[in-house]
């Protein structure tokens, strides 16, 4: 059994790591920092490889996918992703296209790449990690907002076609709110709700994607807000967003 986990250096990716380590997977974890994925693999209990690469680069992904397609996956995570913070006429428009690259383009190539191996086999997992903010529209933090809508709705049209063709392969998509990893620094925010800790999230989220939920929202307050904002008027919800947002500037 092994897995393949993207953004894998801290936070969520790592934990996820320990916690399917713990199951007897063995790992490649990628992530672009070599010494943090070094001191997680000399934790962990079972093989790990290591590769140290940028999944916002085409070339990188398709070069990650060579490098791997031999290996038998049976589960891929694409939890690689960052946040920025700002009004969209004064964010750095370089940053963004990062983030467009790394929160969409990595997953969308990653996840179809292995999809087709899996669609060979008719077995394996998809965990597609997105955020409470694809379910509306963000107001000063626009490019992430939208990056993780992508997420979300690709993994949902992924989902009803495996379910057209009655595909044993599972996809989840992990929707969670504030999570104590490095997203805040990255991204230059402090929520203004407490975040869950990243290993409850993580084990949540593993539980879950093996009973192949389709969308896990860890914790009451996101169950709740998610139906919130499905049945209040959209406008509504864009104006409290915003000031929400504004509680989050450092």
């Amino acid at each position: 059994m092994k897995a393949l986990i993207t953004g894998a250096s801290s936070g969520l990716g790592a934990d996820m790591a320990r916690i399917l380590s713990e199951k007897g997977y063995d790992l490649i974890l990628v992530a672009r920092r070599k010494t943090r994925l070094a001191k997680l693999k000399s934790e962990l209990k079972t093989n790990v490889q290591i590769i140290v690469t940028d999944v916002s680069s085409t070339f990188n992904c398709m070069d990650l996918y060579n490098q791997v397609k031999d290996e038998n996956i049976d589960i891929l995570i694409n939890n690689a992703g960052f946040g920025d913070f700002g009004d969209f006429t004064e964010t750095s428009i370089d940053k963004e296209l990062d983030l467009i690259d790394t929160n969409i383009k990595g997953v969308h190539i990653l996840t179809k790449l292995f999809l087709k191996d899996f669609a060979k086999r008719n077995r394996g997992y998809i965990l597609n990690v997105a955020s409470s903010a694809a379910f509306q529209a963000g107001p000063l933090m626009a490019a992430y907002y939208a990056s993780k809508a992508y997420v979300l709705h690709l993994s949902e049209a992924i989902y009803e076609e495996l379910r057209q063709i009655k595909s044993n392969i599972g996809i989840s998509i992990l929707c969670p709110g504030p999570v104590d990893t490095e997203f805040n620094k990255v991204a230059k925010v402090q929520f203004a709700i407490k975040s869950k800790k990243s290993y409850d999230v993580a084990q949540y989220a593993i539980e879950k994607m093996f009973q192949k939920k389709l969308i896990i929202l860890p914790g009451f307050e996101m169950k709740a807000s998610y139906f919130l904002v499905k049945f209040a008027p959209r406008k509504l919800v864009y104006r409290v967003a915003y000031k929400i947002q504004m509680r989050k500037e450092i």
